[in-house]
């Protein structure tokens, strides 16, 4: 999907919920913070363009943002060159569910049901079990 403000524009195109947060394009610090201020701590910023747990930071509370943000900062532009960030409402044990969705230019299209990356390390999948243990008969209902 491209970056990260890319794919959360289109799941809000799409009237996907997606987490409160922020994506815009005014990425000074002091933006960044104001947006954190009225999402309420705790936050995650996460670089834009990053992946593998890199560029992500939690900031507990407003005296630990500046810090937290410039190291995020600093991160994502070393791995990625780039230092966008994003600011998110911090989900305390999230589950990581993933649906793979292949297709071909017939439109035709296959899902393989679904799988829980939740057990993680620094923000890196360590264990991938499907079908998912702890998604709701309804969610299930969903995907299949």
């Amino acid at each position: 999907m491209g970056t990260k403000s890319l794919a959360k524009q289109i799941m809000q195109d799409a009237k996907v919920p997606v987490v409160q947060g922020f994506h815009g394009s005014d990425q000074s610090d002091d933006n960044l913070r104001a947006h954190a201020e009225k999402i309420g701590y705790p936050v995650m910023l996460k670089a834009v363009y990053g992946g593998g747990g890199k560029g992500m930071r939690i900031a507990w509370s407003p005296s630990e943002f500046n810090e937290k943000l410039a190291s995020a900062r600093s991160e994502a532009m070393k791995s990625f060159g780039n230092d966008e960030m994003l600011v998110e409402k911090f989900v305390e044990r999230p589950r990581h569910v993933e649906v793979q969705v292949f297709g071909d230019h017939h439109n035709n299209y296959v899902h393989l049901w679904e799988r829980d990356c939740s057990v993680q390390r620094r923000h890196q999948k360590i264990i991938e079990e499907a079908p998912a243990p702890l998604i709701s008969k309804l969610h299930i209902h969903f995907f299949r």
